[in-house]
């Protein structure tokens, strides 16, 4: 079945065709670890999860590389002020690779919480400086850089096109953050890919221009060709990247191999606090950490992003994180129900089903499509074990963990009543109506109540039964 993904590059929706038939090889930004990831930053990472899932669905192996962004990230994109890691550094008293490596551990803890696997290759800028060398060195050698007093920088002049990504007008840019920082530039949006270092600067390396440390989009150009090659498949990030840091990566690789590294390039939008944007300022910046201080399963989070496509706009509200929550318990509830089912169900439908679904995924990643397949499967008024295989392929996609019992449920409520509600859900589901009215009266003598609603089944203790035992 044919994949299409919309290319950033072409501005359209193509048929993709891998350089390999068999392994397909991508690269993605990583994190700059100065800071904690945000749930913004994590919905990136969920799209690129995903992509990495639809594509070993479709047969295919991956070798995919991201880069830990642990030096040469300056607070703007203009080529100046500090390096992330350094200000961050100064701000809590400790030393760059102490902060690089704290926050480099809470990234993966972010990522196994949201079940996001990690690619096959991972590699940090720090461990690359010779080869970021050798790359500015091949530049300057092509005719595609030259050297002032404060750093080597790409000369865009020699460029055939530049932009070529973000597509805009550069006379038509106003000047800003990136204009005419440097007055020896050649032209204001030439861009640094060495900066020289001045002598209290804490991370620097001895270089042919003194000691210095790499710009931030030679970084990613430099580890992408060691472990890709000149030219590889496909190439992500966040939909901010494209303006100046995917932008000049494809200008590096044009000036030192002649090639666009990547033939797709694939970018998720920015994700919205209550319709707004989010910001350190407003107080509305959350972290994975502050999901689980609410009770929330991470997982929750995940399943939310699935209501949105990647290349949209997605609002985040805790109200919508409530609702996701009833979700997510409803779909485990429901895969519980098919795989403790005996009804017949023929083998044409489910794979019908199956082929809906590989349709959906294979639209661009079109998961809100995708999902509506999966509620089709769970809400079947037939229970079939056939069923429960089928969603446990779509979460091969998901990576909700649809076979894992909820948590919380199992801490809070025996497994008599559980199994109560099971049996009463299946009683309803057969439209046994007076079944179902015994087993609730039942679940309510021992003390629960229960509620029907749209989102599922919640169950939770009566208060004054306890009040009435306590008395007793």
């Amino acid at each position: 079945m044919d994949i299409y993904f919309y290319n950033t590059l072409t501005r359209n929706k193509e048929i993709f065709k891998p350089i390999d038939e068999k392994e397909v090889r991508i690269y993605s930004c990583g994190p700059t670890v100065y800071k904690d990831a945000t749930i913004g930053n994590m919905r990136t990472n969920i799209f690129q999860d995903v992509l990495r899932r639809v594509l070993r669905y479709n047969g295919y192996s991956l070798k995919h590389a991201m880069n830990i962004t642990d030096v040469g990230h300056l607070v703007s994109d203009g080529d100046e002020g500090e390096d992330k890691i350094l200000k961050s550094a100064k701000e809590e008293h400790k030393s760059p690779m102490e902060i690089a490596e704290y926050y480099t551990k809470l990234f993966f803890q972010d990522l196994e919480a949201l079940n996001i696997e990690t690619p096959e290759i991972v590699c940090k800028a720090t461990d690359h400086i010779k080869d970021m060398l050798k790359y500015v060195e091949k530049l300057i050698e092509n005719g595609y850089a030259y050297e002032t007093s404060t750093a080597i920088y790409f000369d865009i002049a020699k460029l055939d096109q530049y932009p070529i990504l973000s597509n805009v007008d550069l006379e038509e840019q106003k000047a800003g953050a990136r204009v005419d920082i440097d007055p020896e530039k050649k032209n204001p949006y030439d861009f640094a890919l060495w900066i020289k270092a001045p002598e209290n600067h804490l991370m620097k390396w001895d270089s042919p221009w003194g000691p210095s440390y790499p710009g931030w989009h030679i970084e990613c150009s430099a580890m992408g060709q060691k472990y890709l090659g000149d030219k590889f498949d496909i190439h992500t990030g966040g939909i901010d990247l494209i303006p100046t840091h995917h932008e000049n990566e494809i200008a590096q690789s044009k000036g030192k191999c002649g090639k666009i590294p990547a033939n797709y390039w694939m970018h998720g939008e920015y994700l919205l606090m209550n319709g707004g944007k989010m910001s350190k300022s407003l107080g509305n910046v959350y972290l994975i950490k502050d999901f689980i201080a609410k009770g929330y399963d991470p997982l929750v989070y995940r399943l939310f992003n699935y209501s949105c496509h990647y290349r949209n706009k997605l609002n985040f509200t805790w109200d919508g994180m409530e609702a996701t929550s009833k979700s997510l318990e409803r779909l485990k509830n429901g895969y519980q129900l098919h795989l403790n089912g005996k009804d017949k169900i023929e083998d044409k439908i489910v794979e019908e089903w199956e082929e809906k679904f590989h349709k959906a995924i294979n639209d661009d990643l079109n998961m809100p499509a995708a999902m509506s397949i999966v509620w089709e499967v769970v809400r079947q008024e037939k229970k079939s074990p056939k069923l429960a295989n089928l969603l446990a392929r779509f979460d091969t996609v998901l990576g909700l963990k649809i076979e894992e019992p909820i948590a919380k449920q199992q801490e809070d409520i025996p497994q008599e009543i559980l199994n109560l509600v099971e049996e009463r859900k299946q009683a309803r589901a057969n439209k046994d109506w007076a079944k179902s009215d015994q087993l609730r009266d039942r679940i309510q003598r021992k003390g629960y109540e229960i509620k029907d609603s749209k989102e599922g089944t919640e169950i939770k203790k009566r208060e004054y039964y306890i009040k009435e035992n306590k008395m007793q």
